[in-house]
């Protein structure tokens, strides 16, 4: 795997494999900083491929078309955790490419992350792997592993894979229900709240750390990020942010790694996934703190100093998903963008999708504040205005 001793400086071509908002944000803060970005992505109207500089519309295995970055790109990043690792091991032996295809294929199955995370000596939820009928029945007779979640190992995201199992007279209907393929099962826990903690790791093995995020999610996708994290302590943060530093050593990582963690009501935490990239949960660093997730990337990639992580301002992110684009009955209407933006102190992040629908992230909103009520209050105030019910923390 080729690695970086000497930083890469503008006007290199930096290219992203996947062109979906992470990419469209990486590109945006590459563009600024004097970089021009090569975006690699088969949907021609691509979120990242709109603004590249070049855009590649090709599969992610296309033989010709990583060819073509390998010629071209000085370094290539990855904006989401689904590329073939083997297309970024390719990579990797030609030019530098962070994170790595060996990182990466570690988030992208459940099973091999927990075990990774596991070994490393890191907490995870008590769980079981199902691969065939025969653990099937294994895990049937478990009893202490129910109430559960069944998700599967690979390609879950945002919710989707997973299934709720009461007890284990549900799990095969539940594995039926996920097409019987590679699964795993989670023991529900005695859950108080969920954060993340957000990092980024340098060629040279050095590490910065942002702010915890206390998240909120409804129908398993991200809510709200509120920053602080308004239930986390000094002791809870530091046992955070070593866990997710010690995944990133264990890892040989370079870049933005992001681990949610599930904290317990005995004040324990567990990790509950690892994203090998920019996460949603730090969409805040945009507008609250110095260096945002996305010039951090960029940072790490060409092997620049790493960026001050310093949150200057407390901030609420709000996910904008499609539902906002229609009324109680289903009718397509426009967001009220005036009321929201009547307040200066909100930031409207919008990322080029042509098709609103339920449940897809169009995108989200910072709103800043002097403290931190301030913050929480602009943005159940930005949520009435679109018709969003309830609150920040629910």
């Amino acid at each position: 795997m080729k690695t970086l001793t000497q930083p890469i400086l503008p006007p290199a071509i930096l290219g992203v494999i996947g062109g979906g908002q992470l990419g469209r944000m990486f590109a945006q803060s590459a563009q600024s900083m004097g970089y021009a970005v090569w975006v690699l992505d088969p949907d021609a109207n691509s979120p990242a491929g709109q603004l590249a500089d070049h855009h590649i519309c090709a599969a992610y295995d296309d033989a010709a078309a990583l060819q073509n970055m390998a010629e071209h790109c000085a370094a290539v990043t990855t904006e989401f955790e689904n590329v073939p690792a083997d297309v970024l091991r390719w990579l990797g032996e030609r030019l530098p490419v962070a994170p790595s295809g060996d990182a990466v294929a570690i988030a992208q199955n459940r099973i091999v992350e927990k075990t990774f995370i596991e070994q490393g000596g890191v907490a995870v939820a008590p769980y079981a792997v199902i691969r065939d009928v025969a653990e099937l029945n294994v895990v049937q007779g478990c009893n202490e592993l129910f109430p559960a979640i069944l998700k599967t190992a690979r390609m879950g995201y945002d919710g989707k894979g997973q299934v709720s199992v009461k007890t284990a007279d549900d799990l095969a209907a539940a594995w039926h229900q996920l097409q019987q393929v590679e699964c795993v099962l989670e023991k529900r826990l005695p859950l108080k709240f969920e954060v993340s903690a957000l990092l980024a790791r340098a060629w040279d093995g050095s590490v910065v750390h942002y702010a915890l995020a206390q998240n909120v999610h409804r129908d398993g996708i991200l809510h709200t990020s509120t920053v602080p994290a308004p239930s986390a302590d000094e002791d809870l943060t530091a046992r955070a942010q070593n866990a997710a530093e010690k995944i990133a050593e264990a890892m040989g990582y370079v870049g933005v790694l992001c681990v949610e963690f599930f904290i317990l009501d005995d004040h324990s935490l567990v990790v509950n996934e690892v994203a090998p990239r920019p996460h949603n949960s730090g969409h805040y660093t945009m507008n609250a703190c110095l260096t945002s997730q996305f010039e951090q990337q960029v940072r790490a990639l060409v092997s620049l100093p790493l960026g001050a992580t310093h949150q200057h301002s407390p901030v609420v992110m709000l996910n904008i998903l499609g539902d906002v684009w229609f009324d109680a009955n289903r009718v397509e209407r426009s967001p009220d963008w005036a009321g929201v933006l009547n307040n200066v102190d909100s930031f409207v992040h919008l990322y080029g999708k042509a098709e609103p629908r339920s449940a897809r992230k169009m995108g989200h909103v910072n709103f800043v504040g002097k403290h931190l009520e301030k913050a929480v209050l602009r943005c159940e105030n930005a949520m009435h205005i679109l018709g969003l019910a309830g609150g920040v923390h629910d």
